[in-house]
């Protein structure tokens, strides 16, 4: 069964929040490898910069992942997301405060993330990205980086490899979205760390081989400038 839309129109917070009964997320993935700044996408850049004003707001930690990280690093990335990491015991106060400040709520199947619209622009808060909960560590490992004018917590270059990385299984290993944001950012990466973390997936270390004969990764023992923009 299709998600009662209709409840979007009621002014009720209660009835904006909805719940998925299918399997089905919409699709929010575009085929995009220009800067953000050159995306002319001024309406998912506004909608970001919403959810990020609401949370500061509410005094909820967060840290931006997904695509806009990598542009707020100065990278590429083939993928048009926003994405939020939150802690789980945030999640109900950040539905709360953004359905208050006009969002529309949607609680996918998927028990790792939730997600809010803003005229019908996705944004997804992500709790437990690859299997592993968004902790203070999460938090920790970012870099203050402006998005648009406002300066917001981004996880860091490394994280965001790591989770590229360890998000390939048989089920999707499109190599295609992991190499645009390995090749723009991989002086600020600490690709030691990121083939520790992910020793364990044969994918990452199918990933990791093929950036080697690409020559992507730098020589073993340099260390990322992290500090670059």
């Amino acid at each position: 069964m299709a998600p009662d839309r209709d409840a979007s129109r009621c002014g009720r917070p209660e009835c904006r929040v909805r719940e998925f009964e299918s399997t089905a997320c919409p699709p929010h993935h575009d085929r995009r490898e220009n800067q953000m700044a050159e995306r002319g996408d001024e309406s998912l850049v506004d909608t970001l910069k919403k959810v990020a004003a609401v949370l500061k707001q509410s005094e909820i930690p967060f840290a931006l992942g997904g695509s806009f990280a990598v542009y707020a690093h100065g990278g590429h990335s083939s993928e048009h997301d926003v994405d939020f990491l939150i802690r789980e015991a945030d999640v109900e106060r950040s539905l709360e405060a953004l359905v208050a400040a006009g969002f529309v709520a949607e609680r996918p199947p998927e028990d790792w993330l939730v997600k809010v619209f803003d005229n019908g622009r996705m944004v997804d808060l992500i709790h437990r990205p690859i299997e592993t909960p968004v902790t203070e560590e999460t938090f920790a490992d970012t870099v203050i980086r402006p998005v648009d004018a406002i300066h917001m917590p981004v996880l860091s270059a490394t994280q965001l490899m790591v989770h590229k990385l360890l998000s390939f299984s048989q089920h999707y290993c499109d190599f295609a979205r992991g190499l645009p944001l390995a090749r723009s950012l991989r002086e600020q990466i600490d690709w030691e760390r990121v083939r520790k973390e992910t020793q364990h997936s044969p994918y990452a270390e199918a990933f990791l081989v093929l950036l080697d004969r690409l020559e992507v990764v730098p020589a073993t023992g340099t260390q990322p400038g992290e500090g670059t923009s």
